[in-house]
């Protein structure tokens, strides 16, 4: 099957954001001198307020008694900087998606993140020009894995699901929806630090397995032959 178009998701299938949401909460209970990187980012684990939402610093500092309105701005502020300062690609995204967009692969970026901390990341990395479109929360106004923000997606670009590849870390939000539009799916295996929920078996299998960035290359070509 010809590949005409690739819809990646961002977070850890561009780049390792666990780690660098674990590095601005090992920022912030520096900064308090108390309390525990990891804890911290378990609160952003929980379905509460979503993964990327700053409530879950205030539930942190009035469970652990140091909530003040300065002390939680402060924190804000430590966790938005360090996040952005510390995203690195993993190795071959950018040379990979230069060679995909030589062979005139459309690409856009799904993801569940809004249109600001998405750009904020990209532009971090140098990746924000390389996609087509791009695909936020506050765009499409459906997170995944809601089948309409993928539609949304693809009628943007002017893409058929047979003929997309959609590349991503999670098997129940990227993989699932995506297989069950009748779009082929990439499972980036290599960055899934999912929640067991995430990890759970499901019933659509992925068509290829990525165990690095670069294999991508390959899937795309054995898809020309």
């Amino acid at each position: 099957m010809i590949i005409k178009g690739i819809l990646f998701d961002m977070d850890n299938t561009l780049f390792d954001f666990v780690h660098a949401k674990i590095f601005a909460c090992t920022s912030i209970v520096e900064h308090l001198g108390k309390g525990d990187a990891h804890e911290l980012f378990n609160y952003f684990r929980r379905e509460i307020h979503g993964f990327e939402n700053v409530k879950n610093i205030s539930d942190y500092l009035r469970d652990n008694s140091c909530f003040s309105q300065d002390i939680f701005l402060d924190c804000c502020r430590i966790y938005e900087e360090e996040k952005v300062r510390s995203v690195e690609l993993y190795p071959g995204v950018k040379n990979t998606l230069l060679e995909l967009r030589s062979k005139n692969i459309l690409l856009g970026l799904l993801t569940d993140a809004e249109m600001r901390n998405a750009r904020a990341r990209l532009e971090k990395v140098g990746l924000y020009p390389l996609f087509d479109s791009l695909f936020t929360y506050d765009i499409t106004g459906w997170k995944k894995p809601s089948h309409k923000t993928f539609v949304h997606a693809l009628d943007s670009m002017g893409l058929k699901p047979h003929e997309t590849l959609f590349v991503g870390d999670s098997l129940r939000r990227d993989i699932a929806p995506s297989k069950q539009l009748g779009m082929m799916a990439a499972y980036a295996v290599y960055g899934d630090r999912n929640s067991d929920r995430d990890r759970a078996p499901i019933k659509e299998k992925p068509d290829h397995i990525l165990n690095s960035f670069s294999d991508l290359l390959r899937v795309v070509m054995d898809g020309k032959e």
